[in-house]
């Protein structure tokens, strides 16, 4: 009978935490259906001021005025120059020229030493081909030949 009065009471009280549960919930989404406050108007802030635009500074002459003579030496010098950048691109020149030539050298031979070993693999190949060949012979007179007799 005390059973019977534990198993009631704990019936009951899940009853009533299951509708506790369900009372809590249907508040909490009455509360959420609720419409929100709009947000307040900020205040109105003055305008800012206008950025201004720096002075600018004035361009320099692209051109600028040159007598004969100035000019002839300019000339001269970027002549110079030109003379100079065209030496060392011709330096550069023969070295990579003399470097592709060591190159191309050096391929050849590497391309003699793969045919050679192309050579010596093919001749190595042969003769296991042959001794295989021995050696299956070998094994037909000595060990089937004696079977086959009997």
């Amino acid at each position: 009978m005390n059973n019977n009065k534990i198993k009631t009471s704990f019936i009951v009280g899940f009853i009533a935490v299951l509708f506790s549960i369900t009372f809590l919930q249907i508040s909490f989404a009455i509360e959420t259906e609720q419409v929100p406050n709009p947000p307040q108007i900020p205040a109105p802030i003055p305008e800012p001021e206008p950025i201004q635009m720096p002075e600018p500074e004035p361009t320099p002459n692209p051109f600028p005025v040159e007598n004969e003579s100035e000019k002839v030496q300019r000339l001269i010098d970027e002549n110079n120059n030109l003379k100079e950048k065209n030496s060392d691109l011709q330096h550069q020149i023969s070295s990579l020229t003399d470097e592709k030539s060591e190159l191309q050298f050096k391929i050849s031979e590497l391309n003699d030493t793969i045919q050679s070993l192309n050579e010596v693999i093919m001749e190595q190949v042969r003769i296991m081909i042959e001794l295989t060949n021995k050696f299956k012979g070998m094994l037909f007179e000595n060990i089937f030949s004696p079977l086959i007799d009997l």
